[in-house]
């Protein structure tokens, strides 16, 4: 079922791609969708006010291991989005897959075989990356 909703994903990104079927400005457009990701959550913070973040250099014991950093290490964020900024959010999120997703057309490569592989890398690696 995941792979038939990521494949009519791909496909109607396909169906709907007039305007930008150059490489250039898909490429474009991809960089330009993740700079609106991260205006969006930065807005959160100086905007809304409904996350705020306390980042400072953490201290980690020279005898902690790989599982302890887990715990160790934070997100640096506080508070819950509204619904205002989820929402804003969830829709650069889904411009972004847009532009990516055409960048798979392009490129002829299918986007559920990617989430396949990188998960099977993800678990190959789950504990020892620092990613």
């Amino acid at each position: 079922m995941k792979d038939l909703l990521c494949d009519q994903f791909q496909n109607t990104v396909s169906e709907m791609m007039l305007c930008h079927r150059s490489i250039l400005d898909v490429l474009a457009k991809v960089q330009e969708s993740g700079a609106r990701v991260q205006r969006s959550v930065v807005q959160s913070v100086t905007s809304c006010g409904c996350q705020k973040i306390n980042a400072n250099k953490k201290s980690i014991p020279e005898d902690a291991t790989l599982v302890d950093l887990k715990s160790l290490l934070d997100s640096h964020l506080s508070g819950e989005l509204c619904s205002h900024c989820r929402e804003n959010i969830e829709t650069e999120i889904g411009r972004s897959l847009f532009y990516m997703t055409a960048l798979c057309n392009l490129l002829d490569l299918n986007l559920y075989d990617i989430f396949i592989k990188e998960h099977k890398q993800l678990e190959i690696l789950r504990g020892y990356t620092l990613t």
